[in-house]
């Protein structure tokens, strides 16, 4: 697809074609059965001072779009010397990985259905007078998305992924309780067949839901599993390090020079585009390719993840980080699969080298900045090396920076998890990963 760029402006077009599905049962209810499809493009045109920008679902009229926003802007011959728009992508590339048998939008109706009765029937608990509800859900979202720029940029790639959730309500004691198993993949034949891991979500959050007491807050040191890892890697060092963060801090400029001690140095902090986690991103949304960037190398501050601008204005190259939600949205710094790096230590043999502490499973949100916070959803007591009686926590506390050096131990066992990340209003998928790692001191309440 060909357009006629305005001379002496920077033009860019991004085409999204996008198809979403979803079946839901709940109390052998169907409560949402649903398929959208749509085509969406954002046209932008920049003069060096200032974006003009237009979105249209009527994809025929894109060059009338180009030429109007072109009457607004001021032409500049220099344009291409432009700080930002030097950092603006020109890559040629086609990468569609998700075709034939593999695509999503295959799928019909009934497929949804079946998946989601066929868990439904055979992770039903009836004889557990505990469950008040219980649901089963599918859903997934494909992307084909296409970027056109004045710098020559041509570049298509796609984008899937599918979820299934099985979720249960229990009561005990009269205090209710979720517990629930989710799987995502890109691929629809890997969700079948799983339901023994759903068997096994059931059975620690039941046994959790019955036999948890409350902890005695204080500080302790924690064993973090590989997902409670991910979670404190993404929100308390992963957004601190989107550049666009700092563009307006000096302090935290000042705070964060490339080169500094900033960690203990087992840990290494990656973000990565190109592993098929859920953060995959061959080109991002200014066209650049993705780059991998260690953000921490053996303790050692040593990237930042960047747009055009933040690159710019910190005088450091882009990364490949510039995605947006959709095309209704303006392209902001954002993680794509960021994660601690394997260590080597056998995690039981990290365990075993707790005498008191606490051992963190899983968790329901984390927040991060300076002071970062995870709500777990389960805790062990750890005593004299081994696992002891389910702990209720309400909140683990701790600062960034002291954290990351108080990590002593970085286990061999690297997951990967999925999920989907918010900011500035934009949500994006995201990969996060890491392994169990020990932390000599955390706050726990």
């Amino acid at each position: 697809m060909k357009y006629n760029f305005p001379e002496n402006l920077y033009t860019d077009v991004r085409i999204e074609k996008r198809k979403s599905a979803c079946f839901q049962l709940r109390n052998k209810e169907v409560e949402k059965n649903s398929e959208v499809e749509t085509i969406t493009a954002m046209i932008r045109v920049f003069d060096g001072k200032m974006w003009y920008t237009s979105q249209t679902d009527d994809i025929e009229n894109i060059q009338d779009k180009i030429d109007n926003l072109a009457t607004l802007a001021k032409p500049n011959p220099k344009i291409l010397k432009n700080p930002i728009v030097k950092n603006l992508g020109d890559c040629k590339d086609s990468v569609l990985v998700f075709t034939g048998k593999r695509d999503l939008r295959n799928l019909t109706a009934e497929d949804r259905e079946n998946i989601v009765r066929s868990y439904y029937k055979n992770c039903e608990k009836k004889s557990i007078k505990e469950i008040k509800n219980y649901g089963v859900g599918f859903d997934y979202d494909f992307a084909e998305k296409s970027f056109y720029s004045s710098k020559g940029a041509e570049i298509i790639q796609d984008y899937q992924r599918c979820h299934l959730v099985v979720a249960y309500e229990v009561n005990v004691n009269d205090v209710p309780y979720g517990i629930f198993k989710q799987i995502h993949e890109f691929d629809f034949d890997k969700l079948w067949n799983r339901e023994n891991e759903v068997f096994e979500e059931f059975d620690r959050g039941f046994d959790f839901a019955k036999n948890a007491v409350d902890v005695v807050p204080g500080e302790y040191t924690c064993v973090l599993s590989p997902s409670v890892t991910s979670v404190f890697t993404h929100e308390s060092f992963g957004h601190k390090s989107e550049a666009d963060f700092m563009l307006n801090d000096k302090t935290l400029q000042g705070e964060w020079p490339m080169g500094k001690k900033v960690a203990f140095e087992k840990v290494s902090i990656v973000d990565e585009g190109d592993s098929f986690n859920h953060g995959y991103c061959p080109y991002d949304d200014e066209g650049n390719k993705k780059q991998k960037v260690y953000l921490i190398k053996d303790g050692i501050l040593t990237g930042r993840l960047h747009d055009a601008k933040s690159a710019a204005t910190l005088k450091e190259k882009p990364t490949g980080n510039a995605r947006a939600q959709n095309a209704n949205f303006t392209p902001i710094v954002r993680m794509t699969n960021t994660y601690i790096e394997n260590g080597t230590e056998d995690p039981e043999e990290i365990i075993k080298g707790v005498k008191d502490g606490i051992y963190v499973y899983d968790w329901n949100y984390g927040t991060g900045q300076e002071t970062f916070t995870i709500q777990p959803a389960k805790c062990y007591k750890i005593k004299d090396g081994k696992l002891a009686e389910p702990l209720r926590v309400n909140v683990i506390t701790g600062s960034v920076f002291k954290t990351l050096f108080d990590i002593d131990a970085v286990g061999n066992d690297l997951e990967f998890f999925s999920g989907s990340c918010g900011k500035d209003e934009q949500w994006v998928p995201a990969g996060t990963g890491g392994p169990t790692i020990r932390v000599k001191k955390l706050t726990i309440n």
